[in-house]
């Protein structure tokens, strides 16, 4: 396993290690087109092959849309929606609405964390007050 901190470098790393070991395998039916991304004897993937194996892999995790889940955890994440909209390559903050799903753990934390505005921890103090609302 590569020592590199970044999870990205270090999928990348380990891919690279993994088409070595691909490319001794294949030995002389190798063909080096400098891919990155592969068959086992080094051709280009054709684009049908990766688009069924993406599929899968969404299918696996429960989405329809990488789209819809890269925009929701970014909302899960707390990021802006003028942020959201440059890193999802948007024209208009409102795309937000069609892409971003709320979760039921994101309506919890939301939900404890007005919680926590208005009403007192039962822990605070032992003057009668737990659980009363708090003057905001």
């Amino acid at each position: 396993m590569s020592r590199c901190r970044h999870p990205v470098l270090r999928a990348l790393k380990d891919h690279r290690r993994d088409q070595e070991r691909e490319r001794r395998q294949a030995g002389d039916l190798w063909h080096d087109e400098g891919w990155v991304f592969a068959s086992p004897v080094g051709k280009p993937i054709h684009p049908r092959t990766d688009h069924t194996a993406w599929k899968a892999l969404l299918k696996e995790a429960g989405r329809h849309d990488a789209r819809h889940t890269a925009a929701t955890m970014l909302l899960v994440l707390g990021v802006p929606g003028r942020a959201v909209m440059e890193v999802m390559g948007w024209s208009a903050v409102g795309m937000t609405a069609r892409y971003q799903h709320m979760t039921t753990d994101l309506m919890t934390s939301i939900a404890d964390q007005i919680g926590g505005l208005f009403w007192a921890d039962e822990d605070d103090g032992d003057d009668g007050s737990a659980g009363q609302p708090v003057a905001v």
